[in-house]
């Protein structure tokens, strides 16, 4: 996952102004219609547009400086280029000599969720996810037309696909646009269907993918897939897949960020005379803890870099163990009064013996 500071070329300590100063700069740099021929600008406009929708956002930023992840937050609700803009500025982009380039829409973004332990969470993991969505329809390829014939240009909208009007915003010369009713926008008409996909260029069907997930994700984590998603129609670029992270809550550790929370509980003698305990370790195995004697409930030992991964830079998190001694509610004849002694000792002032005390064994 590419770190969005870097996309666009800015300091983590960048402001709000300087961010949005960027973004202005590389939008028009990489705007497809600058680019033509650039199969890789739109892909890049795209991680640009989502970079700047998170850091140009007080509250989102905070939250993806804490590690948390907002992939995919703004291409769920936004089809394409000129919807971006549109988001951002009022308007489709112009400024080129360009105009909105008519045709096929891009497939749709697809969401899926995966459920993972905290280990697999720590260590990274693959897992296979099942989802039904548009794919390319193999009898025409995509085209939407009969084998022997091809779509015709719309003699509506001449192939533009829209109708065009020009006027003047932040970004320079901008074109609004209305989508040309014949096509649909698409600058093209099927006029001998394909019989399989009916013309649309695409059937629904199973789809079943391998995912990587990364080290160090988090609940809610969302990683982006791109181009894995609904098949464009007609040739189109295809959408997005967006994998959601769900985690299974640990019997062992509690996560707290990438700091790791684990209740280690002692003997009452243990914690007065402290004692070589071991602790276990997310990857597996066991860390020995020395545990001064006269370690009182609640004490707090860490383990440096023993928690989880950090996602998106090297090292790792710290895992915080907590004491918890343990009093105990069964004692053996021979313990109680060796208890009761102690507690003399002490000058303590246990309650008297309960008649008919039933004891431990052993």
């Amino acid at each position: 996952m590419a770190d969005y500071y870097d996309v666009l070329g800015v300091g983590r300590d960048s402001t709000t102004e300087e961010i949005k100063k960027r973004f202005r700069t590389l939008a028009r740099e990489t705007h497809p219609d600058a680019n033509p021929g650039d199969p890789a600008a739109e892909e890049r406009f795209r991680e640009i547009a989502e970079a700047y929708e998170v850091l140009s956002d007080p509250v989102k930023r905070r939250a993806y400086d804490r590690g948390e992840t907002f992939a995919g937050d703004l291409f769920s609700q936004f089809a394409g280029l000129d919807d971006i803009l549109q988001q951002f500025f009022g308007g489709t982009f112009g400024g080129f000599g360009g105009t909105r380039r008519g045709g096929p829409a891009r497939g749709a973004d697809v969401a899926v969720a995966v459920r993972l332990t905290l280990e697999e969470a720590a260590l990274g993991t693959s897992r296979e996810v099942d989802f039904t969505a548009p794919v390319t329809c193999d009898t025409c390829g995509g085209s939407g037309a009969a084998a022997g014939s091809a779509p015709a240009t719309c003699t509506t909208c001449r192939g533009a696909g829209a109708v065009q009007v020009a006027r003047n915003t932040i970004l320079g010369s901008v074109m609004t646009v209305s989508e040309c009713a014949a096509c649909s926008g698409t600058g093209s008409v099927i006029t001998n269907p394909c019989e399989t996909c009916r013309g649309g260029g695409r059937i629904h069907d199973k789809r079943t993918l391998t995912i990587e997930i990364p080290a160090g994700v988090d609940d809610g984590t969302r990683l982006r897939l791109a181009g894995k998603g609904s098949a464009g129609e007609r040739g189109a670029p295809a959408g997005d897949l967006y994998v959601q992270v769900r985690l299974e809550p640990d019997e062992r550790f509690e996560r707290r960020g990438d700091d790791l929370h684990f209740r280690l509980r002692l003997g009452v003698s243990e914690a007065t005379f402290g004692a070589d305990v071991p602790v276990p370790l997310i990857e597996g195995g066991d860390m020995e803890v020395d545990i001064p004697a006269g370690t009182q409930p609640g004490t707090v030992f860490r383990l440096a870099r023993q928690g989880m991964p950090h996602l998106r830079r090297r090292g790792r998190g710290d895992m915080l163990v907590e004491v918890v001694v343990d009093i105990p509610t069964e004692l053996s004849r021979e313990e109680e009064e060796a208890l009761r002694t102690y507690g003399e000792l002490r000058g303590e002032r246990p309650a008297p013996p309960r008649r008919k005390r039933r004891f431990r064994t052993g």
